[in-house]
């Protein structure tokens, strides 16, 4: 058997994946010439593919994504052939987590806020500029102060899609007092956190109940847009939406018009409908938004997880054993 791998990959991760099928016949193409030249013998591909590529393979049998998202790789041809796909999901469930319980506290202890006002050297507690500490009447009295710092045991979070990241995400976020609720098209319990996610046809029950909603669903036909107008005006106008999931799943216009109109109390993103963010858009001015440049997957830890999965799949089809992450393509996931 032959696997193809185009764009070629450094000499290094070469040797891993020779190390973990040998006897497998690997072309690592270093143009796309030599690629389509050998596309037609190939049994098995890793990199970017795409039409013309497709079209000249043979006997292809799988495809190896190099990527967990396929909002950019899958195309109609590829979703018509028989040939198993699969991607990179779950190397990043912990990062994002740690990434997603970050933006949780920073919004519920107002610490973005702090961060701006130390710039300016400002001492000017959120809910009363002017408060100083008391300790004739403090912690006793219940003030303004204490009202604009959300106490976590006592806020739900939901979930919109819960898979690895987003039940990650519960795991975590239980070890902070959260209760949780979570909505996927296919329900599943997390033991430990969740007794049973609901269907999609309960999501607007899910904002209305929420303090923090967390995206972490794939882009799909069926999530681009969704989160619009009308389901901001379900959610509280004390809740907070976290999108770590899909850009392309929040209309970024909708929700600064949301924002300006207080629906919601604020937004911290990691990813946009269209990226970079313009530097015009109205999302950049507001202080009750954190915004981080599609980072939240970053770690040193997920090059290592990428090529020990890409190694352990290669194994696989060389022995003949079923492959992992393997993708519903009509389904984009």
């Amino acid at each position: 058997m032959l696997l193809l791998i185009f764009p070629a990959i450094d000499s290094s991760r070469l040797q891993s994946i020779q190390d973990a099928a040998p006897g497998l016949d690997i072309v690592n193409a270093q143009t796309l010439k030599q690629a389509n030249e050998v596309m037609p013998d190939a049994d098995a591909f890793y990199g970017k593919m795409t039409q013309q590529l497709l079209s000249k393979s043979r006997q292809l049998q799988w495809i190896q994504c190099p990527t967990a998202s396929l909002e950019h790789y899958l195309f109609p041809e590829l979703i018509e052939h028989p040939v198993i796909l699969t991607n990179m999901r779950g190397l990043f469930s912990d990062v994002i987590a740690d990434q997603v319980m970050g933006y949780v506290v920073m919004l519920a202890r107002n610490l973005h806020l702090y961060r701006d006002r130390q710039r300016s050297r400002r001492w000017a507690p959120v809910g009363n500029s002017d408060a100083k500490t008391d300790f004739d009447q403090a912690p006793g009295t219940l003030t303004p102060v204490d009202q604009s710092h959300r106490h976590l045991a006592d806020c739900v979070m939901g979930i919109f899609g819960v898979g690895e990241i987003g039940s990650e995400v519960a795991r975590r976020a239980v070890g902070f007092g959260l209760k949780i609720l979570g909505v996927d098209p296919h329900p599943r319990s997390i033991p430990g956190s969740l007794k049973m996610c609901w269907d999609l046809d309960r999501l607007e029950e899910m904002l209305h109940k929420s303090d923090f909603i967390v995206i972490a669903a794939p882009h799909t036909p069926r999530t681009e847009n969704l989160f619009d107008h009308r389901l901001f005006g379900q959610m509280k106008n004390d809740a907070y939406l976290i999108n770590i999931g899909r850009g392309a799943i929040v209309n970024s216009d909708d929700l600064a018009e949301a924002l300006e109109a207080k629906e919601i109390a604020g937004a911290a993103l990691d990813v946009f409908d269209e990226e970079p963010l313009a530097e015009s858009h109205p999302l950049w001015d507001m202080e009750n938004v954190i915004i981080t440049p599609h980072i939240a997957a970053a770690s040193g830890r997920v090059p290592e997880r990428h090529l020990e999965l890409l190694c352990e799949n290669v194994r696989r089809f060389n022995d003949g054993d079923d492959l992992l992450n393997r993708v519903d393509k009509e389904s984009w996931y």
